[in-house]
């Protein structure tokens, strides 16, 4: 089973993008994304490819967040959020059932300047682990998404010059490696050690260009899918947002 995940940074303006070009050439049997910035309204006048049907998690506020998961296997379930009020305002969580896991794609918060949304973050952080603990105790679960920070320095490219910064400070760093502490596989990390991988990169003083980016956008996996696991892969060729898609291949159950 082929999965894609990507933080698009606005539907609407990838869909000029390429976009059913990408759709096309990924061949994903899934295909997860974030910060789609759209109600389904929005796009109602757009013809989807055959053969994917297509699950939103809007936020209330219009132009904002959000995602979508674009599937051509039949989920057994889908659900929306994490059940807490205070979190489902911003469509940031879409939960699929497949017949072996759960496939959860999510859009983290960012911590935003100053870290002012650091408080909110953490807590973010805490309740979505325990949403994706309650999960574990019927079947596995994968996590495919942008989650906001990059983990180790080897995920940006100048660390020393970003400690401290939003996505890279010691709080965020923690949150992280909390899911990691139960259990969950960074599957990235499993075929890949060296440095120069990213999946995000500012649009300011050509970075994107000069390999000057982070690595925030991951598929995390339950420990026990870890012998599933055929390749995980970033793919920075493919344009059209600050992020480029991350990818996860499964070997059949």
């Amino acid at each position: 089973m082929k999965l894609v995940s990507w933080n698009v940074n606005g539907l609407r303006a990838v869909l000029q993008k390429g976009f059913f070009d990408f759709m096309a050439a990924a061949g994903a049997d899934v295909i997860c994304l974030q910060e789609t910035k759209c109600h389904p309204a929005d796009v109602q006048h757009v013809t989807w490819p055959d053969g994917y049907s297509a699950f939103w998690n809007a936020a209330v506020k219009k132009g904002y967040s959000g995602t979508a998961i674009f599937t051509r296997v039949a989920p057994l379930g889908v659900t929306y959020g994490l059940g807490h009020e205070a979190h489902d305002q911003e469509g940031r969580v879409i939960t699929a059932e497949f017949a072996g896991f759960f496939l959860v794609n999510v859009y983290v918060p960012n911590a935003q300047n100053e870290l002012a949304r650091l408080p909110y973050r953490r807590q973010w952080d805490r309740d979505f682990l325990a949403y994706l603990r309650s999960l574990e105790t019927r079947k596995p679960v994968i996590v495919c998404g942008d989650l906001n920070v990059a983990h180790e320095e080897i995920d940006l490219a100048r660390p020393k010059e970003n400690v401290g910064n939003p996505g890279f400070s010691d709080e965020e760093r923690d949150g992280f490696r909390a899911f990691l502490g139960a259990g969950f596989v960074d599957t990235f990390r499993t075929f890949e050690k060296g440095p120069g991988h990213y999946s995000w990169w500012t649009y300011r003083a050509g970075a994107r260009p000069r390999n000057i980016g982070w690595r925030i956008d991951y598929f995390l996996a339950s420990a026990a899918l870890e012998p599933r696991l055929k390749r995980a892969w970033i793919s920075p060729e493919v344009m059209g947002s600050d992020h480029c898609p991350v990818g996860l291949e499964l070997e059949s159950a």
